[in-house]
C-alpha cells in the first residue's frame, strides 16, 4: 500500500471507506466542507456504504468523475484502484490538489493487483483500503470479507480498528530488539 501502517480488520471494504470518510473529517484541521467526494468508478457496494454512513453523519456526498474533484469543495475523497471498470490511473495530481485544500485522499484497492500496481502511498494518498478475500481469508472471519485499514503515521491516532506490524527504523530494524 506503501502506507506506514495496518490495522485489522474491518467489517468490509464498504465499511472501512466509510470509517476512511469519517476518518478525513476528524483529520482535517482547516477544511471547514461538509462534503466527500466519491468516484463514481468505485464499486457500488461500497458508494451505497458511504452515503449510508455521510446520511447519519450529516454531511453531503458528491459523485463524480475524479477530475471533477479539483473543483469541489470536499474534506475527502475516495478513489478506486483499479476501477470498478478496470481502470489502472494515477491519482497523483489529483490528491496533490486535495491537500492543498487541507482535504485527505482514501484510495480502495485491491492487495493482489498492486503486486504490479503502483502504490497509493507513493501518489500521496493518505488513507489506503479495500478487501483481504483475495488472500483466501474465509468468509466470516472478521466480517463478511475482512478488510484492511492502512495509514500514514501522522494519522495513526485516529486509525479504527485495532493497529497490527512490527516497527521498522530507518536501516530496516526493528527497534530494541538485536
Amino acid at each position: 500500500t506503501g502506507m506506514e501502517l495496518a490495522n485489522a480488520s474491518l467489517l468490509d471494504e464498504g465499511t472501512a471507506a466509510a470509517e476512511a470518510m469519517a476518518m478525513a473529517k476528524r483529520s482535517v484541521k482547516k477544511n471547514k466542507s461538509n462534503t466527500f467526494f466519491i468516484d463514481e468508478n468505485c464499486l457500488p457496494q461500497t458508494i451505497d456504504v458511504v452515503k449510508t454512513r455521510a446520511e447519519a453523519f450529516g454531511w453531503d456526498v458528491l459523485i463524480g468523475k475524479a477530475d471533477d474533484v479539483v473543483h469541489a469543495d470536499v474534506f475527502g475523497a475516495l478513489f478506486q484502484y483499479p476501477g470498478k471498470n478496470g481502470d489502472v490511473r494515477d491519482f497523483t495530481d489529483i490528491i496533490s490538489a486535495l491537500h492543498a485544500k487541507d482535504a485527505l485522499a482514501a484510495v480502495a484497492t485491491d492487495l493482489m493487483a498492486l503486486i504490479m500496481l503502483k502504490a497509493p502511498g507513493e501518489m500521496g494518498a493518505d488513507i489506503v483500503l479495500g478487501n483481504a478475500q483475495h488472500f483466501g481469508v474465509p468468509m466470516g472471519f472478521g466480517g463478511p470479507h475482512a478488510a484492511f485499514f492502512a495509514t500514514r503515521d501522522d494519522y495513526k491516532r485516529s486509525i479504527p480498528g485495532r493497529i497490527i506490524g512490527v516497527s521498522i527504523d530507518a536501516q530496516g530494524k526493528r527497534p530494541g530488539i538485536e
